[in-house]
């Protein structure tokens, strides 16, 4: 009884690793389907992400034209009043009885007069500014529209990558789910961080010419036989990954035997 428990238990370890390493097969295809696609899907969220900023840039550009419109408006209305003072004042002075007065009139004269100047100046300015901001408004549009031409082309391109391999990437996906379903969670779960931290996304490997087939450190002999026995998951000290016997998923990784040289005729002359 304890012997079948046992054999269960290491058939239960068996059973998890090749169920890792098909798994890991499958998210491999997985990976190159996603490098055929190369940098494209990148490529247009950046180009997203540019149109957006393009976009703000242009709004910014408006809301800050309104602004000076506004203001030009404000001041163009603050003329008119000082103007209507000016000739208030100028109907005065005609009807002065006194220096003192005229004197005075004279002076809030020249004062509104200096206001409407400074006034005509901040509209000049105000008017400036809007031309600048409109220049600036049309040169971001020619740019987002040179971005969204792009963009367009990209994802053209890259629809089109999508749609020659979504279905094979889907049917995929659903056998590793299956596969997933196959494997403990703790187990699953290490495997899923190993392969986020490696950078080929190899999460399990064989043992390949006495190394760990990820990192290519060298195995000591006693830990490649605990790895042949597959009495639990053994994992690389150094890269971390999950090793497994190649043995065990159909992999043969004896070394071919070389055949022995042939003795030279200088070799043979001298022995005989």
């Amino acid at each position: 009884m304890a012997n079948d428990k046992k054999n269960d238990k290491e058939r239960s370890v068996e059973d998890r690793l090749k169920s890792l390493y098909k798994l890991q097969t499958y998210l491999s295809e997985i990976d190159r389907i996603k490098f055929l696609r190369g940098e494209l899907p990148n490529e247009v969220k950046d180009l997203e992400d540019e149109i957006a900023r393009f976009q703000t840039r242009i709004q910014k550009y408006k809301d800050e034209i309104a602004e000076l419109r506004s203001f030009v408006s404000k001041k163009e209305g603050e003329i008119a009043d000082r103007k209507v003072k000016i000739a208030k004042y100028e109907d005065q002075i005609n009807n002065v009885r006194n220096n003192r007065e005229f004197a005075f009139l004279e002076k809030e004269k020249e004062f509104e007069s200096l206001e409407i100047e400074l006034a005509e100046k901040n509209i000049r300015q105000a008017i400036e500014k809007q031309e600048a901001k409109a220049q600036e408004i049309a040169n971001t549009e020619e740019e987002l529209n040179d971005n969204e031409h792009i963009l367009e082309d990209k994802r053209r391109e890259l629809d089109e990558i999508v749609s020659e391999t979504r279905q094979q990437e889907e049917q995929i996906m659903i056998k590793a789910k299956e596969l997933e379903s196959q494997v403990d969670a703790y187990t699953l779960a290490a495997f899923k961080r190993i392969r986020r931290n490696a950078r080929n996304g190899l999460g399990i490997v064989t043992v390949q010419r006495n190394a760990c087939g990820g990192c290519f450190n060298k195995i000591p002999p006693q830990r490649q036989l605990e790895i042949k026995m597959h009495k639990k998951v053994i994992v690389c000290e150094y890269c971390g990954r999950i090793i497994l016997d190649g043995a065990l998923v159909g992999i043969d990784d004896t070394p071919a035997e070389t055949a022995p040289a042939k003795p030279s005729r200088r070799t043979r002359a001298s022995k005989a």
